[in-house]
Parts: structure tokens; C-alpha cells; sequence
């Protein structure tokens, strides 16, 4: 009876207990299914919120696609007005060059050296009344009386002029060979006028380091050339460039590139049958990418250049130099092209054979020279006047520069002069020829 008792009140604690567990999950099944609910819900929200991020994603690149192909058409119509606007700078830069003349002359007088002022040379009644004109006092022989001389020029400089002075005005033309026109630019004048010092700088090129002034036409030229053919790649356009240096020594025709001087000689002029165009055969064009090789190209062709002492200057130049850049230019865009040539020309010293008192060799240079400058001033003169007749062949120089001097070609001819009344004589006859 005990026992059985015993089992009665253990079996109601285990009821008592199966019921609190029965409630306990009870309830966490009530909870369970509240939480169900809510993240039903939540799911439910999320789901919706993920349709309306899809859907307005989906309208966001479609706008995306819109505003990009709307730039890619203005990057295209900008692009082709970029293109428009290079060309119409190029004819509207064509047009105002022709406008100043395709044919021009300048004047440079260079200052008095201190070596002349040590030897007691006197400086000419020179003066510069304006940006276009040069004046000349002398003694009039026959009256005793000053006489003033006047020489208009397209643009003059006086001696204190600096070499970026006239770079700036000569910058004009060499942008019109970058455009695909031929250009050819002298330097005219009696020896020791400062020619060669204008066109090259010094004879040192080391001295250019640090003090940019020194820096030459030819240099500053070809390194313009580089830096806007740099920029233009922007536009699609890419350059090549070739160098080659020549001179004209006794009417003959020299590569100033070949590394032994005995090479020299063997240079030939050769005519196009189909075009006219005048070539030089056996002579060194290299492609250049860079104004670095630039210079060791002219300082090379320095080494090479004819020069001998006379009586006028102690390292005259004894033939015409020719530093010759084809540019060629293609737009990978557009397709078009451009072939332009620039030819800087240092040419020798004209000297009176009065007063240059040559012999032997130099006798015959100095004939040569002052041939050839004459021959150049006829072809010079006749394209000024627009001659059915050109008398090109009348010497290599002219012969040799044919392509760049006719047609819709650009010539600059920078007279340089000497400040000193001993070469007033001199100086007179470069101001009446130029």
C-alpha cells in the first residue's frame, strides 16, 4: 500500500512536470511562431525593397548608358570641332604668314664686342628709328658733309636684342613647317656679323648650359618642333622627324653627318621625273626624337664645317651650311597627312675680295661665295617679282633649296650686320642687297 502510494505522488510530479514542460514550450512555440511572423514580414519588406533597388538600378544604367553615349557623342562632335579648329588655325595662320609676305627679310645688328672696343674700333653712326627701319650717317666724300642713309626692313633689331627676340618673330615660320609647308630661313651677312652665333649660338655648346639666351635659331627651331608635336598628340596626330646637315663648299655638295671628313664629298642632286622635286643622293638623314640628338647631330656637323682665317674674321665660315628637318604628320582619326620641310640656313660670309685680301684656296672660296649669294639674290629677286623663270640651277645652293623656295613656300632672309665704322663699307652693301 505504501509503495503504491509512493508511485502515486511520483506519478503526479512527473505529470506536474510534463505540464510545466507542456507550457514552457507552449509558450516557445507561441514564440517561435511570433518570430516566424516577423521575419516573414521583414523578408516580405526586403523583398520588396530589393525589387524597387532593382528596378531603380536597372533605370540608373539605363540613364548611365544614356549619359555615356550622349558623351561619347560629344567627345566625338568636340573631337571633330578640335579637328575643324586645327585646320582652320592652319589656313588662318597660312593666310596671315602670306599676308606679311612669303618672302621676307629681316635685320639684326649685333653688339660691339669687347675685343673691338679694346682695339679701339669705333662704333658706325647705326640707329633704329623704329621696329622697321635702319638708319646710316657717313661722311659724304664729295660734300663733307654726313650723309643719312635709310633701309626698311619687315622687322629690324637692334644690338641689344636677344636671341629670343628674334626666335619669337622667327617662330611664326617654323609653325608654318609643322603645318606642311616648306620654309626656308637664311642668315645673310658679312663675315663676322654674328650669322653663325644667330643661327647656331656659340661655337661651345656647353656655354648654352644654364643660360638659354645663348641658345641659337636652329635649336630653339627643332625644339618647338618637338614640344608642339608632343601636344598634338592629343589630337591624333603623330610625327616623324628627319635630319640631315649639308653644306655647299666651292660648289660642291658635303654631309656634314659622315665621321670621317674625307667622306665628305660624293653628294649628287637628282630631279624627280614625275614631280620636278630635287633630291640629294649619298648624304645622312637620320630620324630624330629629341632635341638632345639634335644637338649632337649640329655640334658633329660643326666639327665638319669648312672654316679657314681671313683677313676679316679669324674663323670664317667658307661655305653655306644647310640644316634640313623633314616633318612628316599623320592623324590616325582623320587620315590626314602632312609633309613639310625646314631648312635653316647659315650661309658663308660675303666679304669684298678688296678687303678680305684672299689667296690660293681662299681666293677661289671667297669667288665661290660671293657667286653663290649672288645667285641666290637673283632667285630671290625673280620669285618677288613672280618670273615665269627662275634661274634655280645657276648654282648648288639654289638648286639644293628648289623645293623650298618656290611655290606656296615661306623664305626668311635675317641680314646681320657689324656695328664698327671699319666694316661700315661692308655693312652698307648687305643693307642695299637684302
Amino acid at each position: 500500500m505504501e509503495a503504491a502510494k509512493q508511485e502515486a505522488a511520483t506519478a503526479v510530479r512527473r505529470a506536474a512536470a510534463l505540464q510545466m514542460e507542456k507550457s514552457s514550450l507552449e509558450t516557445t512555440v507561441m514564440e517561435l511562431t511570433s518570430s516566424s511572423a516577423g521575419l516573414k514580414t521583414q523578408a516580405a519588406a526586403l523583398t520588396s525593397l530589393y525589387d524597387t533597388a532593382k528596378e531603380e538600378e536597372e533605370i540608373e544604367i539605363e540613364k548611365l548608358k544614356v549619359a555615356r553615349e550622349n558623351l561619347e557623342q560629344k567627345v566625338a562632335r568636340l573631337e571633330s570641332e578640335l579637328e575643324d579648329s586645327e585646320s582652320t588655325r592652319r589656313a588662318l595662320h597660312n593666310d596671315l604668314q602670306e599676308l606679311k609676305g612669303n618672302i621676307r627679310v629681316f635685320c639684326r645688328m649685333r653688339p660691339l664686342l669687347q675685343s673691338e672696343s679694346a682695339a679701339g674700333n669705333k662704333p658706325a653712326s647705326i640707329s633704329f628709328p623704329d621696329d622697321k627701319n635702319v638708319e646710316v650717317v657717313k661722311m659724304d666724300p664729295q660734300t663733307s658733309r654726313p650723309k643719312t642713309m635709310s633701309f626698311t626692313f619687315d622687322k629690324v633689331f637692334p644690338g641689344g636684342s636677344l636671341q629670343m627676340d628674334v626666335f619669337k618673330e622667327v617662330s611664326h615660320l617654323v609653325q608654318s613647317a609643322l603645318d606642311g609647308y616648306n620654309v626656308c630661313i637664311f642668315a645673310y651677312g658679312q663675315t663676322g656679323s654674328g650669322k653663325t652665333f644667330t643661327m647656331e649660338g656659340p661655337d661651345n655648346f656647353d656655354l648654352c648650359t644654364g643660360n638659354e639666351e645663348l641658345v641659337g635659331l636652329i635649336p630653339r627651331a627643332l625644339k618647338q618642333i618637338f614640344e608642339i608635336s608632343q601636344k598634338l598628340k592629343g589630337q591624333h596626330w603623330t610625327y616623324t622627324l628627319h635630319a640631315s646637315f649639308l653644306e655647299v663648299y666651292n660648289e660642291e655638295i658635303r654631309d656634314l653627318l659622315v665621321e670621317n671628313k674625307k667622306g665628305l664629298t660624293g653628294c649628287r642632286l637628282t630631279t624627280s621625273k614625275s614631280d620636278g622635286s630635287v633630291a640629294v643622293s649619298n648624304t645622312t638623314e637620320l630620324q630624330v626624337t629629341s632635341s638632345d640628338e639634335i644637338y649632337q647631330l649640329l655640334s658633329h656637323a660643326q666639327k665638319n664645317r669648312s672654316t679657314g682665317a681671313t683677313q676679316c674674321n679669324e674663323r670664317s665660315s667658307r661655305s653655306h651650311s644647310v640644316c634640313r628637318l623633314r616633318i612628316t604628320g599623320t592623324n590616325s582619326r582623320s587620315g590626314q597627312g602632312r609633309k613639310g620641310t625646314l631648312n635653316l640656313v647659315d650661309l658663308a660670309g660675303s666679304e669684298r675680295l678688296s678687303k678680305s685680301k684672299a689667296e690660293g684656296d681662299r681666293l677661289k672660296e671667297t669667288k665661290n661665295i660671293n657667286k653663290s649669294l649672288s645667285n641666290l639674290s637673283n632667285v630671290i629677286l625673280a620669285l618677288s617679282r613672280k618670273d615665269d623663270h627662275i634661274p634655280y640651277r645657276n648654282s648648288k645652293l639654289t638648286h639644293l633649296l628648289m623645293n623650298s623656295l618656290g611655290g606656296n613656300s615661306k623664305t626668311l632672309m635675317l641680314l646681320n650686320i657689324a656695328p664698327t665704322e671699319e666694316h661700315l663699307g661692308e655693312t652698307l652693301t648687305s643693307l642695299r642687297f637684302a
